[in-house]
């Protein structure tokens, strides 16, 4: 992962988790607790992709498997954020950008279906029952609530954060190329002016050449060979 990418998650991830722990599970919401970690992780898995999601969820969640007042086994929160942050990285599209906001609401919804099932199923391996006492059917129908309804104001922003991150503002360019590309981009643009500036100047020469031979012999023939300079000059740049 690059620097600007670390940095980012690190901080957004840090602040996820103080607003989770001293916010979120204090308001006593009946069933789930909106999980404003794995919208973060989303977020950024949407932007980076697969692999950086798959880090950002693993650190995310080892991260909150021991802040107070975690009550679970260590690397059981980083293995389901890292393995939803991996799925939700593979949705990326090719072009970089989501065009709609309904691929990431599916992303969420499902999102918060698959880390309550993944997170009840590995408890259920190490002997941790809690999810069949409150009731999973219950779970996951608030968690999933919960996360639409805090999605739309948490993984736009993120993204928008992400994104911005992610653009040079020395090597970019404000249409979204690099300024070695650009110049690529515009480089039979800028020889055609030079190819043209240069027929200009030898049009012009001529064009000079001609008002003097003109001078010496009539000034009829001087305005036809005027014309004529004139006329290649506009023709030139129609060309271009």
């Amino acid at each position: 992962m690059h620097l600007n990418r670390m940095l980012l998650s690190a901080a957004l991830v840090v602040v996820a988790l103080m607003l989770q722990v001293t916010v979120l599970a204090r308001l006593q919401l009946p069933g789930a607790v909106p999980d404003l970690l794995l919208l973060v992780v989303l977020a950024l898995a949407l932007v980076y992709g697969h692999t950086a999601g798959a880090l950002v969820g693993f650190c995310a969640g080892l991260l909150a498997d021991i802040a107070p007042p975690a009550d679970h086994a260590v690397g059981r929160y980083a293995l389901v954020l890292c393995l939803i942050g991996y799925a939700a990285g593979l949705t990326k599209p090719e072009a970089g950008q989501h065009r709609s906001a309904t691929v990431p609401m599916l992303v969420v919804a499902s999102a918060a279906i698959g880390s309550t099932l993944l997170y009840a199923g590995v408890g259920a391996l190490v002997g941790d029952t809690v999810a069949r006492q409150v009731g999973l059917s219950g779970l996951l129908i608030t968690a999933t609530i919960y996360d639409l309804l805090l999605a739309p104001f948490v993984v736009p922003l993120i993204m928008s954060l992400a994104r911005r991150g992610e653009k040079d503002p020395i090597g970019a360019e404000p249409g979204g190329g690099s300024a070695d590309g650009g110049m690529r981009a515009y480089g039979w643009l800028t020889s055609g002016a030079g190819f043209s500036a240069s027929a200009g100047g030898s049009l012009l020469s001529k064009g000079g050449k001609g008002v003097k031979a003109g001078k010496r012999t009539s000034r009829n023939k001087t305005v036809s060979l005027g014309g004529r300079s004139k006329a290649g000059k506009i023709k030139g740049v129609k060309r271009l």
